[in-house]
C-alpha cells in the first residue's frame, strides 16, 4: 500500500497543521500596569520585540486600558494608564470593571493570566495607585510582578517594595536597554531573562507555551518547547511504523512530520508567510522522507514549489520512522534557533530551506 501527496493536499497538510498549532496554542493576556513615563513601551518592545507597543494594533477595553495585538505573536498586552495620583482612582474602578467582566468570560480567551506592574526605580516612591492594583489583581486571583524599571542602583528599593506589595508573586529589578554615559560607560541590560522566567512560572498551564513563543529573551525556554513537540511526534512516528495496517509505508509520516515542523517553527516565534511555510514543510519533509527511502525512491516533494508534484513511500520500521523524525526535528530546532539569534529577526523561508538543506546533507 503506499500513499500519494499531491500539491493541493500537501498545502492542505500544512494549513491545517498550522491552524491546529496555533489552537493548541492559544494566546497569554498580559496586564501591564504604570504610571507615566515609567518605560513601559521600552519594556514591551525589548520583551516581545517588533516594536510592539508602537505599531500592534491598540483597541481601547476601557477609557484608561487598551488592549495591544499583532498578528503573529500569541500575546495580547492591556495597557493600563492613569496611575497618577489624581486619577488612580477612576482608573482603578474601571480596571475593577473590566477584571470583573474579563473572568466571568465564558470564553477562557479573555481572562488575565498575569500583571506586571510597572514603577520607575528613580522615583523612589511606590504611590497608592500602584499598591492598590497590586492588591486589586491579586484579589481576582492574577499572579502579579512588580517590575522595578530603569534599575542603576537599588539602594534598598527593591526591599521597599516587597514590603509595600506582599501579596505581588515576585519583585524584581529590570533595565530593558543598554545605557551609554556621556563619558562612554555603558550599563547593560538587567533582569529580562529573569522576568521572562518569572512570568512563564505564572502563566497557567495551557498558556505557557504562548508566552514562551512571544517572547525574544530567552531562546532556550522557546527550545524547551520545541523538544517537546519533537518528542511527541517521535512518539507517534513510531507508532506509525510498527502498525502494519494501514500503517505500512513511509508517506503516513508526512501529516506527523509536517505537524512537527510546523510546531517547532510556531515554538520559536517564527512567523512566516503561508507560501514560505510550505516551502520549508516540503524541503524539510522531503529530505527525510529521501534519507528514509535509502535512495531507492524517487521523491518528487521539491516539485510542489510552484507547481504539482507527488510523494510516494515505502514500508519502513518503526524504528526507523522514529529515528528520522527525531534527526528531522532536533536539525530544523538548531538551524532555525541559530537563524533567530544569527540574525536577530524572523528569517525569511528562502534563508531557513537553504540553510536547512546545507544542514541536513552535512548531517546525513
Amino acid at each position: 500500500m503506499t500513499q500519494e501527496f499531491s500539491a493541493d493536499k500537501f498545502l492542505k497538510l500544512v494549513s491545517e497543521s498550522y491552524d491546529d498549532a496555533l489552537k493548541k496554542m492559544g494566546h497569554a493576556n498580559v496586564l501591564i500596569a504604570g504610571r507615566s513615563g515609567v518605560g513601559k513601551s521600552t519594556l514591551i518592545n525589548a520583551v516581545f520585540g517588533e516594536n510592539l507597543a508602537e505599531t500592534g494594533q491598540g483597541k481601547p477595553v476601557t477609557q484608561t486600558t487598551k488592549r495591544i495585538v499583532k498578528q503573529g505573536i500569541p500575546v495580547a498586552l492591556y495597557d493600563t494608564r492613569g496611575l497618577e495620583m489624581e486619577q488612580y482612582r477612576a482608573t482603578l474602578d474601571q480596571l475593577k470593571t473590566f477584571l470583573t467582566q474579563s473572568r466571568n468570560s465564558i470564553d477562557i480567551e479573555n481572562h488575565i493570566h498575569v500583571a506586571w506592574v510597572c514603577v520607575a526605580e528613580d522615583s523612589r516612591r511606590f504611590e497608592d495607585g500602584e499598591q492598590a492594583v497590586v492588591k486589586l489583581c491579586s484579589e481576582f486571583g492574577i499572579s502579579v510582578i512588580v517590575v522595578i524599571t530603569k534599575a542603576r542602583m537599588d539602594d534598598g528599593f527593591l526591599a521597599k517594595i516587597k514590603e509595600l506589595a506582599p501579596s505581588a508573586s515576585q519583585h524584581l529589578s529590570v533595565r530593558a536597554i543598554e545605557e551609554t554615559f556621556d563619558d562612554g560607560h555603558k550599563i547593560p541590560k538587567k533582569g529580562l531573562k529573569e522576568l521572562i522566567q518569572a512570568t512563564h512560572e505564572c502563566v497557567p498551564e495551557g498558556r505557557k507555551s504562548a508566552f514562551a513563543a512571544a517572547q525574544k529573551i530567552d531562546i532556550d525556554l522557546k527550545k524547551s518547547k520545541a523538544h517537546k513537540i519533537i518528542s511527541a511526534a517521535a512518539t507517534s512516528a513510531f507508532a506509525a511504523g510498527a502498525s502494519p495496517i494501514p500503517f505500512s509505508d513511509a508517506a503516513i509520516l508526512i501529516p506527523i512530520q509536517i505537524g512537527m515542523i510546523t510546531g517547532i517553527t510556531l515554538a520559536l516565534g517564527v512567523s512566516l508567510e503561508a507560501g514560505g511555510l510550505v516551502s520549508v514543510a516540503a524541503s524539510a519533509v522531503g529530505c527525510a522522507a529521501a534519507t528514509i527511502a535509502g535512495r531507492t525512491i524517487i521523491v518528487n516533494i521539491f516539485k510542489l514549489i510552484p507547481g504539482g508534484g507527488s510523494l510516494v513511500g515505502g514500508a519502513i520500521s518503526a524504528a526507523t520512522a522514529s529515528a528520522v523524525t527525531i534527526a528531522l526535528g532536533e536539525t530544523y530546532l538548531q538551524l532555525l534557533a541559530h537563524l533567530v539569534e544569527k540574525f536577530g529577526r524572523n528569517p525569511t523561508a528562502t534563508e531557513i530551506t537553504d540553510a536547512f538543506k546545507l544542514a541536513w546533507r552535512n548531517r546525513v
